[in-house]
């Protein structure tokens, strides 16, 4: 059953949309996750800059897959899970 809490979130979230564009609401926070990428690669901003953004690309490459694991590692363990609650396979 879904609370109230998270209905009145959806109709809130539906309203915000019907009213904004959603990738102007979120333009700001979008380049501030991207931006600490370039910050990781770089902190003291002495690379060149086209340097800065394949070493953050990377970074970024590399969080993405590092989620796509943890992701992969949760299903297989709910799945192992489900198997040994309905008995193993027996």
């Amino acid at each position: 059953m879904i609370s109230r809490q998270v209905l009145w979130g959806r109709i809130g979230a539906h309203v915000q949309h019907s009213l904004y564009d959603p990738r102007e609401t979120t333009l700001a926070a979008r380049r501030s996750f991207l931006d600490r990428f370039e910050k990781e690669a770089d902190p003291n901003l002495t690379l060149d800059p086209a340097e800065r953004a394949r070493r953050a690309s990377h970074l970024r490459r590399a969080y993405f897959l590092r989620l796509s694991l943890r992701s992969a590692e949760v299903r297989r363990q709910r799945a192992n899970r489900r198997q040994r609650q309905n008995g193993g396979g027996q």
